[in-house]
């Protein structure tokens, strides 16, 4: 007997084919049959009339290396189909770890990912020290399917100590931070992250343990990971968000050819004033491919809005010159913000060329007014900040200072994206077909007090449905399922197929999407965070277990946490299992 019958859904299988009207039978964890018409009896029965049955959505670029401590179900990306998803990205991860440097590493992670230092503290035990024990913590008590790679901060901050911050490794600690490397894979770990990105400080605003490792560090760690199977690389460079130089091209291309594995970074901003730009980043896939490497540029399909404001951390800290300022007490910061010559400074230098590609965030005219806290900003919630601005006869940066100095800076601030263009969607759509570029990137399970990017499956398939069809659902649904699955070589996962995963999604076509964002206060310590909950979603199976009904969990944690070589498969850099 089948645990389950889905019946008569339209089935898009994830390997790009036509949909077709079909059934699915699902027992002990694998789709055991597949087609037309299916008479085997089931203990539970679905009627799919209606819906598109799919394989489960795999997020390639998350960090729930701690919420699934306290979060089992991973929300809420699971509500938006996610059945998998890749964590311990940009270098960061909470194992391997010394008892001594618990507090240091709470401290990293709450400064650049944007996690609550109280639900660090509480939500987690932090009883582990190898990477091995980190995931047996999780082991038989999560929701998703969840893959971790091994952090190089981490890697330093175990073998260096505090000398991990600026210090050059040694022969002997280098050697170190390989043995460990080996022996974190050999656990289960996915492979090596690092960061190299001036975006990146640790609690104490220094730059996080990677940064200060050599380029013969990254590639020695490099071929370590490329010792095991099933095995990949990631990793966020200065370059990332704006352009790559010669040497950061030459870099990742060295470290994916030594490991002779796949590279993928995040995020590549696709913009149709700046397309050179998007040329400049796609030369380092060029380089690598044409000396024996592979790098892919991992690319959102939606627009993540990211809330911002004057009195806490955000984008606007990484302005050149900006963090000076705004990490000033919140009395003196409002006094030089309010002074003329400062904001003359801070537009000058938030414009500049070195501001990169946060240049974005100094349109301030395009900027909503959120939230706000007091009397004399009573109506402005929802405004645009330049018809306030023209009303009281103020340039929009004077006008937004006033706006947040009246509310202590507490006003929250929505800047507009200024590539929702029609031109930059019809240049997604082109990158989007690029060998080398592949959908992810939501950071889901960080900077949850700023943005939301965990609903972009659902937001993605409901824009290809009803808005802007750039791809049709069959592509749609393989871009967020056997690909990412390609990538990492995920045995058995990413397609619809008889005697894989039973990891399905049900949705329907005609309201499969996401809700707004809203800000809630379920951290643990009672910490705030943007959520967001999904549209059309009815059903999720994990495992062939159902995980979600009607958009909401249903409690049943039979996620896998995903080991290398057991659950992977080696993926070569031209892109094949070997």
């Amino acid at each position: 007997m089948l645990d389950y019958l889905i019946k008569g859904g339209t089935i898009v299988d994830g390997t790009g084919a036509p949909g077709f009207t079909g059934d699915v039978g699902v027992r002990d964890g694998r789709v055991t049959a597949l087609g037309a018409r299916i008479g085997e009896p089931a203990a539970e029965t679905i009627d799919a009339a209606g819906l598109v049955v799919a394989p489960g959505f795999i997020d390639p670029h998350t960090h729930y290396d701690a919420q699934l401590c306290w979060d089992p179900f991973a929300t809420p990306s699971n509500v938006h189909g996610v059945t998998t998803v890749m964590s311990g990205n940009c270098g960061f991860t909470l194992a391997p770890l010394r008892e001594r440097d618990a507090d240091y590493i709470r401290r990293m992670m709450a400064k650049v990912e944007g996690m609550s230092l109280a639900a660090l503290e509480t939500g987690a035990d932090w009883n582990w020290e190898s990477f091995g024990d980190y995931l047996d913590v999780l082991e038989g008590r999560i929701a998703v399917n969840a893959g971790f790679m091994v952090g190089h901060c981490a890697l330093r901050r175990y073998v260096m100590g505090p000398r991990a911050v600026g210090g050059e490794a040694d022969e002997a600690e280098l050697a170190e931070m390989a043995r460990l490397l080996h022996a974190s894979i050999e656990a289960g770990g996915m492979g090596l992250s690092t960061t190299l990105s001036h975006t990146h400080s640790d609690g104490d605003g220094e730059p996080v343990p990677s940064r200060s490792a050599t380029r013969e560090e990254l590639i020695a760690l490099s071929r370590a990971t490329g010792e095991h199977e099933g095995t990949t690389l990631e990793g966020a460079f200065e370059g990332c968000l704006d352009t790559f130089s010669d040497e950061e091209i030459d870099l990742v291309t060295a470290m994916s050819a030594a490991a002779g594995r796949p590279l993928n970074w995040n995020v590549l901003t696709i913009d149709s004033r700046s397309p050179d730009t998007v040329r400049r980043q796609l030369e380092a896939s060029a380089a690598a491919a044409a000396a024996g490497g592979r790098v892919v540029a991992l690319t959102m399909p939606v627009l993540v809005p990211m809330n911002m404001s004057l009195g806490t951390f955000c984008a606007l800290n990484l302005l050149p010159g900006w963090g000076n300022i705004l990490g000033l007490p919140i009395d003196r910061r409002i006094t030089a913000l309010r002074d003329p010559l400062v904001q003359a400074g801070l537009l000058e230098r938030a414009r500049s060329p070195e501001a990169g590609v946060f240049r974005r965030l100094a349109d301030f005219g395009r900027y909503v007014i959120g939230d706000t806290y007091s009397a004399e900003n009573e109506g402005l919630t929802g405004r645009v900040v330049e018809e306030v601005a023209a009303e009281r006869g103020l340039d929009p940066f004077q006008a937004l200072v006033d706006i947040a100095a009246a509310d202590g800076l507490r006003t929250v601030l929505w800047p507009m994206p200024p590539d929702n263009d029609p031109a930059s969607w019809r240049l997604r759509q082109v990158i989007w077909e690029n060998e080398h570029v592949m959908l992810g990137g939501s950071d889901a399970g960080a900077h949850l007090d700023r943005m939301c990017g965990a609903p972009y499956t659902t937001r993605f398939l409901g824009d290809t449905l009803r808005g802007r069809r750039l791809v049709s659902l069959e592509r749609a649904v393989q871009m967020i399922t056997r690909d990412p699955a390609r990538l990492f070589g995920l045995r058995g996962r990413g397609t619809l197929a008889e005697g894989g995963h039973a990891d399905i999604v049900l949705f329907d076509p005609a309201t499969v999407g996401a809700e707004n964002a809203r800000l809630v206060h379920d951290l643990p310590g009672g910490g705030p965070r943007l959520t967001a909950g999904s549209t059309g979603v009815v059903r999720v199976l994990v495992g062939g277990v159902e995980t979600v009904r009607d958009g909401a969990a249903t409690g049943a944690t039979p996620g896998t946490v995903l080991r290398s070589g057991r659950d992977t498969a080696t993926v070569t850099t031209s892109g094949k299992l070997s």
